[in-house]
């Protein structure tokens, strides 16, 4: 067990044949008293401090600790909205795939249909127009005939009025 302040200034020496001079002997132990006293408070003040310092240490300890953790969670937080925007950004590549394929099978069915009505549209036309050219070459062979000239006398046989006045 240390020695306090109080066991140096009660101490007792022994007085012997010639023995030390007692008032420098006290003297020293009251110096030493001091130094020692003065040792002590020294000692607890930094006994306090250092508990200080673990407290705070602890407690930055504690708050690295926590950071490190919310470093983590926000860096799998991280990975997880990065993992989900991928699969979001796959699915609507996917749907937009899906609706650009819909609409140039829509188009080619469309481009076909309007190219048949196009085909059929010509074959009407080319019929049409071979009827009207058979229709015009049969009235001017009609005008080119001897018929009409007999067709106009016995017109004027029978006497239509309004034959003459449309030929006229």
């Amino acid at each position: 067990m240390p020695l306090t302040p109080l066991d140096i200034h009660n101490k007792e020496f022994s007085r012997g044949f010639r023995g030390y001079d007692e008032d420098e002997v006290n003297e020293f132990l009251d110096q030493v008293i001091k130094d020692y006293e003065m040792v002590i408070r020294e000692k607890k003040e930094l006994e306090e401090k250092l508990n200080e310092q673990k407290e705070k240490l602890g407690h930055f300890s504690n708050i690295e600790e926590t950071l490190n953790k919310s470093i983590l969670i926000a860096q799998e937080t991280a990975e997880e909205v990065k993992r989900n925007a991928t699969k979001e950004a796959k699915l609507i590549v996917k749907e937009a795939e899906k609706n650009s394929d819909r609409i140039i099978n829509e188009s080619l069915t469309k481009a076909r249909k309007v190219a048949i009505e196009i085909d059929e549209l010509k074959k009407q036309s080319k019929v049409f127009r071979n009827r009207f050219r058979m229709l015009i070459q049969a009235q001017l062979e009609m005008l080119d005939t001897d018929d009409w000239d007999e067709l106009m006398e016995l017109n004027k046989e029978v006497k239509v009025p309004q034959l003459d006045a449309d030929i006229d």
